[in-house]
């Protein structure tokens, strides 16, 4: 993601003439903005793109920002802007429902728009603040000291499993993408080394799992990447 850089940005609308307007307004203050006009689209360039936010249209053709939202909060917890011209409160509050952050009704004012975004972005890194401890369900990390704890029994890992499992953890109800992952652990080198990634996942599993063959905490989501679990002390 965009982390402590330029703030990015993607807007998806079918109408490019609003594609156009909100990207350059972005663009002025400092944020990085990829603008797509279809939601298949958008979803390819969640993935690619790797956005801090996304602006998402309602109306569109084929595949609806209804169903797009669902898609990306099914992978992903960062913000998602609604825009939407349907003003009666069923509507806002589907959107709401379906993972949606926040919203602005059409016409709207870029002066709005641009101030929500703000606030989006500014509260997502709040919540994105380092932090040296973790917890996800019956799993705990310390990423200075390295240790790690499965329903309070200590767990020995390579240096290598262990980052593994820290970006997977850090990322926790997220869908991490094979080559975010092998990035971020790895180094970009290793950007399409998939079957070293797929390797060290069964290492790690073997780990934290109390059936590897049938994992619960990390979870392969085909043709896309991996997804960690939080699972209750009691419950695996």
């Amino acid at each position: 993601m965009g982390g402590m850089g330029r703030p990015k940005i993607l807007v998806i609308d079918d109408e490019q003439a609003i594609v156009s307007v909100i990207s350059d307004v972005l663009t002025e203050e400092g944020m990085e903005v990829l603008g797509v006009t279809d939601a298949e689209r958008g979803l390819r360039a969640f993935y690619e793109f790797q956005p801090d936010l996304v602006v998402l249209d309602i109306l569109m053709p084929g595949c609806d920002g209804w169903e797009l939202c669902r898609r990306l909060r099914q992978i992903s917890t960062l913000p998602i802007l609604m825009l939407t011209a349907c003003t009666g409160g069923p509507d806002l509050v589907r959107g709401l429902n379906l993972g949606a952050d926040d919203y602005v009704t059409k016409p709207f004012s870029l002066e709005v728009l641009r101030a929500r975004i703000e606030a989006l972005l500014r509260r997502a890194n709040i919540e994105r603040a380092p932090k040296h401890k973790y917890q996800a369900g019956d799993v705990s990390i310390d990423v200075l000291s390295r240790e790690v704890t499965v329903g309070g029994r200590s767990v020995a890992l390579t240096p290598k499993e262990f980052d593994l499992l820290a970006c997977l953890i850090r990322n926790a109800g997220r869908t991490v993408s094979r080559q975010e992952l092998l990035r971020q652990v790895w180094g970009p080198d290793f950007h399409s080394e998939a079957q070293y990634l797929s390797l060290y996942i069964w290492y790690l599993r073997n780990r934290i799992e109390d059936n590897p063959r049938k994992p619960r905490r990390i979870i392969t989501w085909r043709g896309v990447g991996y997804r960690f679990v939080p699972v209750n002390t009691g419950t695996a």
